[in-house]
């Protein structure tokens, strides 16, 4: 029996998906020998009308559970949006919205409560707010950490996990924006997430990178896998145009420094499950969201080809940094067919 620990693989099966229809995407993750994944766009009949997940119909959201079971698919997070709106209603240049906190509450965090406990999810991943354009964070944590705390405890009697990703331009646009307002926040479903990729496409190097991993690993709930190649003639001037970005690669070729940061999370990941268990999870989930084709503001693409290429790069750095995760076997195929 191996000693080393253990986590579990998942995906935004959106990126796998052409045509965003649900059986496509259940398809290419399972093909990849994957078990589970984050709904986020999702054409659920196959008509051709594409929707974020919390915008589907009690009956759309029934319908995807059982493509979930056909296909032996289970729900990790919901991928929602939450979080990605002005902080204040002002003009700053930017084409975000502003939504009053009240309103918001009624509708896009209901609806995202509403498809977690539809899909039997027990984590949902969301964002911090935008500060004014231009402006720096600093002066806006209280402000954000007041409304995510309302956010958090409204998941909380629901028996929700919020994750918070770090990301650009946002207010918990870094690891030690990020530290802060989880520590501020104190909450024991309040968890946050590391994504490589949203550090290096700031110009961050793997060292920056590394550093500020470090100072949100007291709180990491899960990791996204998304890595980006440094455009050295980008001058980083505070704010990322992520309708621009193109430079997304695999997990093993990038400049997020994820070698590194797998070998120490490694010594953490059972302290992690642990937690994640106690708090409803089913473990540490490393999730893909590679952005391979390209990547914006609410989501991005690989397609079923690039979803493959970067499955295998994440594959062969778990395996040099030994960390075990598990792809479908026969066991799994004979369990789909009532063996």
């Amino acid at each position: 029996m191996s000693a080393n620990p253990e986590v579990i693989l998942s995906a935004f099966a959106d990126e796998a998906a052409n045509r965003k229809t649900a059986v496509e995407q259940m398809a290419s993750l399972a093909a990849l020998g994957l078990k589970y994944y984050s709904p986020r766009f999702v054409d659920v009949t196959g008509s051709g009308e594409v929707k974020h997940v919390v915008e589907l119909s009690d009956e759309e959201l029934s319908q995807l559970k059982e493509i979930h079971a056909e296909y032996g698919m289970s729900v990790a997070s919901i991928g929602s949006r939450i979080g990605k709106i002005k902080l204040l209603d002002q003009e700053d240049g930017s084409h975000n919205v502003f939504v009053p906190f009240d309103e918001y509450m009624e509708t896009e965090v209901a609806n995202t409560i509403r498809a977690a406990l539809a899909l039997d999810a027990k984590l949902i991943r969301g964002f911090s707010f935008y500060q004014p354009k231009g402006e720096a964070p600093d002066g806006y944590v209280d402000q954000a950490v007041e409304l995510v705390a309302k956010i958090t405890d409204e998941f909380a009697k629901h028996g929700i996990v919020y994750g918070l990703e770090v990301e650009a331009n946002l207010i918990g646009q870094n690891g030690k924006m990020l530290a802060e307002l989880a520590t501020k926040i104190n909450r024991e479903n309040l968890v946050v997430i590391y994504d490589g990729g949203n550090l290096s496409s700031q110009n961050m190097s793997p060292v920056q990178c590394f550093e500020e991993y470090e100072l949100m690993r007291p709180h990491i709930g899960w990791i996204h896998i998304k890595d980006y190649e440094i455009d050295p003639t980008m001058e980083w001037l505070g704010y990322v145009d992520e309708e621009r970005l193109k430079n997304f690669v695999p997990a093993d070729v990038g400049d997020s420094g994820h070698e590194a940061i797998l070998r120490d999370f490694r010594n953490h990941i059972p302290a992690l499950d642990e937690r994640m268990k106690k708090l409803g999870g089913p473990g540490v989930f490393l999730e893909l969201e590679p952005h391979l084709k390209g990547g914006g503001q609410f989501g991005g693409f690989s397609g079923p080809d690039g979803m493959g290429v970067a499955v295998r790069a994440l594959c062969s750095l778990l395996d040099y940094t030994n960390i075990d995760y598990r792809l479908r076997n026969m066991a799994d195929i004979k369990e789909l067919r009532g063996f």
